[in-house]
């Protein structure tokens, strides 16, 4: 069966996964079949037992849940795509406006064009988003996606 997970509540160890099903199912830290904490959002696969509960909950990863989810936007955007926005025309804030975060963009590209006399100003856009695209890139497309398509971190 796969699913997502609705919410997950660390000091518990316990948390709810919703079954493509519509079903809500249970399940305990111990069955967490991944490195790390289940987040919300994330696609997993897992076993029923006793109609209601969990078992063995595996985190899908992001190249198979784009081909397995299908209408469900979920991991539709390129870590590649952003981290060569990020390096190359940065400062502007293209790359937020790709992931959506268009208030930080739009922050990015007022900095840039309205300080553009100023020099430093732009020179720190450009910093942070060598940053930003530097982490993208090197970071796998499961973390990627979890953590600035589904997780929503605006900033690095």
């Amino acid at each position: 069966m796969k699913g997502f997970i609705l919410g997950f509540s660390a000091p518990d160890h316990s948390g709810v996964i919703s079954g493509d099903d519509g079903v809500r199912y249970a399940f305990d830290y111990g069955d967490w079949k991944h490195n790390g904490f289940p987040a919300n959002g994330d696609y997993v696969d897992f076993e029923v037992e006793g109609g209601s509960i969990a078992k063995d909950v595996f985190l899908v990863p992001a190249a198979q849940r784009r081909a397995t989810v299908g209408a469900v936007p979920v991991g539709d955007k390129s870590k590649v795509a952003a981290g060569l926005l990020a390096i190359f025309v940065g400062s502007l804030g293209i790359h937020k406006f790709y992931l959506g975060y268009s208030k930080q963009g739009l922050i990015m590209l007022l900095v840039s064009v309205l300080l553009f006399f100023l020099v430093f100003p732009i020179v720190i856009m450009a910093v942070i988003a060598l940053i930003e695209g530097i982490l993208y890139l090197t970071m796998s497309d499961e973390q990627f996606d979890r953590t600035y398509v589904q997780g929503r971190k605006p900033w690095f």
